[in-house]
């Protein structure tokens, strides 16, 4: 199980089993939320459980992303056509023994800075 929250710990998520799809993600919304690069990885949404209020931000026609009501924290992306749920990585407590597999939206990365860890790269 990996846990996680957000800094002042209004949210808080659990994640069991089956997550997957560890990326960094170059899209202009995610560096717009996160400042940089979002880290995420991906499970059933049944498998993970939030503890606390997040505020759902509708991003796209087709997707949310969840926050913290209080801290900001930009913790949770949700496609509303899948059954999956992407968490923030670098909200998990402790070692989670997760190792990023891609980066995605490489085609939107910001011109200060290379990509150069060897990961495969997908525009999209």
């Amino acid at each position: 199980m990996l846990e996680g929250s957000c800094n002042c710990k209004a949210i808080r998520f659990d994640v069991r089993g089956n997550w997957k799809g560890a990326s960094n993600c170059h899209c202009g919304q995610c560096r717009k939320q996160s400042g940089h690069v979002w880290a995420s990885a991906f499970a059933p949404v049944t498998d993970i459980q939030i503890s606390g209020d997040p505020r759902w931000y509708r991003s796209s026609d087709s997707a949310k992303r969840g926050f913290c009501p209080t801290f900001g924290a930009f913790l949770f992306w949700k496609h509303d056509a899948e059954d999956t749920m992407s968490f923030a990585l670098g909200a998990l407590d402790g070692p989670t023994g997760l190792h990023l597999e891609k980066h995605i939206f490489v085609a939107d990365k910001g011109d200060y800075y290379d990509i150069a860890d060897g990961l495969p790269q997908h525009d999209q």
